[in-house]
C-alpha cells in the first residue's frame, strides 16, 4: 500500500505549516502538499480605518518585514492621494530600506539556510541550526553576523523611528529628517556592510561552490522549477527594491511584459485551493493551468533569483560583478535552479549594501524638504516594490473620506504559493523513490526546497472572505464534550 510522509511542523521559516507526501504501492512520490493552517486577516479588519493609519497597521502582519509593508503602504497611500513626495523623502525611505534588506538577507541565510550546507543536509537535527554553523565558521563570523544585523536595526530605528515596526513614513513623504551626525553613523555602518556582505560571496564559494557534491544537488533535477520570473526593475531594466515596473521574463529569458502598479490586475489574478490559506497567483494572460511548469503555464515566481531573472543586470558595481559571475558559473540567463536563490540573496546583499552607502553619501539625504502637500481628494491606489521575498503589492480603495473599504494584499510568499508546491513536489519525487530509506535527512532535503523561498506565512496566508469557521468544544470535569458551539 501507499503511505503518506508528514513533515509538522515544517522548520526554519516565519509562520506556520506542513508537508504531506504521498507514495504510491511501489514507494514512489505521487503528490506532495504544502499546507498552511494558520489564518491572518488583514486584509478585511482594515476595512473601515482612515486611508493614513495603514502604514501603520500592516507593519504589524509581520515582525521580519514590517518595512516591507510600511513602505509599499506608505505607496499606496501616496497613490490615493496622488501625491509624490519629494526627492529627499523618496531617498531616506529608499535607506531605510536597504537598511532593511541587509538585515533580513544577512538573517536568512546565515540563520536559517546556512545549516543545510555548513553542516549538511543530513547532519543531527540537534546541531544543523545557527549555532552548529558559528561552531563550524567560527565565533568571530558569529560574531559579525550579529554586528551587522545589529547595525541595520539601528539605521533603521534612526530613520523609521522604531527597528522592528517604523511609523515614518506619511502621505506624501516622511515624518522626520536625519542629522549629519546621523548620517555619518548610517554611512560607517553602510561600510562596513558592503565588506560584510562581499565576505559572504567568498565564504559560499568556499563552503558550497567548492563541494562537488552540493554543486551537483544545486544542479539535479529534484532542484530545478522550470517558470516564469518576475522582478520590479528601473528604466535600465536594473534590479530595483524600492521604485520601478514590475518585470515578468518568460522561462527562455525573454521579456513578456513590463506594467505599473496601477496595471496590476490586467496582469495578476489570484486563485485558491480548499487544502491552504495561501492563495495562488497567477499570471493572468497565460490563465491558471494548476500546479504546472513550463512556457504555457501562468505560474511564475518572485523570488531573489527570479530578480535577477527579470533584470538586465545590478545598479552597482561589486553587485554586477556579482551579478555576472553568477551566470557565467551557472550557464547564463535564465538560471532556474531553486537552490541556486540562496547564492542570489547574496548577490543582493551586496547590491543592498552598496545602494545603502550610495544613499548614506547624497548630499541630499539630510534635506529637511521632506513631505509634499495634499491637494487632491482620496480615491484608489496601489503600491508595490520588492520585499526580500519577492514583489510585494498593496492596493486600497477608499471612500470621498478617505476611509478603507477594500484592501488587497499579495505579499512576496504569496507569489511563491505555487512555485513553492511545485518544487516541494519535484523534490520529493526526485528524492523518494522505490527502494529508498525515507530518513529525517530525506525530509530534510525536501524541506531544502521550499527553505531556498525563504517563506514568510504570518505575511502571506489569509482567507478572501476574511472568515473562519469557529469550533468550541465544551467539556466537562472528565474531559467529555457536553457542547459544541460552531460559528461559520
Amino acid at each position: 500500500m501507499g503511505k503518506k510522509y508528514t513533515i509538522d511542523p515544517i522548520t526554519r521559516l516565519e509562520g506556520h505549516g506542513k508537508i504531506e507526501i504521498f507514495t504510491d504501492d511501489n514507494g514512489n512520490v505521487t503528490n506532495a502538499y504544502l499546507q498552511v493552517p494558520q489564518l491572518r486577516g488583514f486584509e478585511k479588519f482594515c476595512q473601515g480605518r482612515p486611508v493614513e493609519e495603514l502604514p501603520r497597521i500592516v507593519t504589524r502582519l509581520c515582525g521580519v518585514c514590517p518595512e516591507a509593508h510600511h513602505l509599499a503602504s506608505a505607496k499606496a497611500v501616496d497613490a490615493v492621494y496622488n501625491v509624490e513626495p519629494p526627492p529627499a523623502a523618496k531617498k531616506l525611505r529608499e535607506l531605510m530600506y536597504m537598511a532593511h534588506f541587509v538585515h533580513s538577507h544577512i538573517a536568512h541565510f546565515y540563520v536559517l539556510a546556512a545549516a543545510d550546507f555548513v553542516m549538511g543536509p543530513n547532519s543531527n537535527p540537534a546541531e544543523r541550526n545557527i549555532l552548529g554553523v558559528v561552531g563550524k565558521v567560527g565565533l568571530q563570523v558569529g560574531g559579525e553576523i550579529l554586528k551587522q544585523r545589529s547595525n541595520a536595526q539601528k539605521c533603521q530605528e534612526i530613520i523609521g523611528g522604531k527597528a522592528t515596526h517604523p511609523v515614518c513614513a506619511l502621505p506624501g513623504g516622511m515624518s522626520r529628517a536625519i542629522t549629519e551626525e546621523e548620517r555619518e553613523q548610517i554611512e560607517k555602518w553602510g561600510t562596513s556592510a558592503v565588506d560584510f556582505a562581499l565576505f559572504g560571496i567568498e565564504l559560499f564559494k568556499d563552503i558550497v561552490l567548492k563541494n562537488s557534491d552540493y554543486v551537483e544537488m544545486i544542479k539535479s533535477e529534484a532542484y530545478q522549477l522550470n517558470v516564469h520570473n518576475m522582478g520590479v526593475v528601473d528604466a535600465d531594466n536594473k534590479v530595483n527594491f524600492y521604485d520601478g515596473k514590475v518585470r515578468v521574463v518568460d522561462t527562455n529569458g525573454q521579456e513578456l511584459f513590463k506594467y505599473t502598479p496601477n496595471q496590476y490586475l490586467d496582469y495578476v489574478a489570484e486563485h485558491v485551493e480548499p487544502f491552504s490559506y495561501l492563495k495562488f497567483p497567477f499570471l493572468k494572460k497565460l490563465g491558471w493551468k494548476g500546479f504546472t511548469e513550463g512556457q504555457e503555464s501562468g505560474v511564475y515566481w518572485a523570488t531573489p533569483l527570479s530578480r535577477l531573472n527579470a533584470s538586465d543586470g545590478m545598479a552597482t558595481t561589486l553587485a554586477q560583478q556579482a551579478y555576472d559571475e553568477f551566470y557565467e558559473i551557472l550557464g547564463g540567463k535564465p538560471v532556474k535552479a531553486t537552490l541556486a536563490t540562496h547564492w542570489a540573496r547574496l548577490v543582493e546583499l551586496i547590491y543592498a549594501a552598496e545602494r545603502w552607502l550610495e544613499l548614506a553619501r547624497d548630499k541630499e539625504i539630510t534635506s529637511r524638504d521632506l513631505r509634499a502637500p495634499i491637494i487632491d481628494k482620496p480615491r484608489e491606489g496601489v503600491g508595490i516594490l520588492e520585499a526580500p521575498r519577492g514583489t510585494l503589492t498593496h492596493h486600497y480603495v477608499t471612500d470621498e473620506n478617505g476611509m478603507v473599504q477594500k484592501v488587497n494584499l499579495i505579499v512576496g510568499t504569496t507569489n511563491n504559493s505555487a512555485p513553492i508546491s511545485l518544487s516541494i513536489k519535484k523534490a520529493a519525487q526526485g528524492l523518494i523513490k522505490k527502494g529508498a530509506t525515507v530518513s529525517e535527512g530525506l525530509l530534510n532535503m525536501v524541506e531544502m526546497a521550499f527553505r531556498a523561498y525563504d517563506p514568510c506565512l504570518s505575511c502571506a496566508t489569509h482567507c478572501i472572505p476574511g472568515r473562519v469557521p469557529l469550533l468550541i468544544n465544551i467539556r466537562d470535569k472528565n474531559g467529555e464534550i457536553i457542547q459544541t458551539i460552531r460559528s461559520e
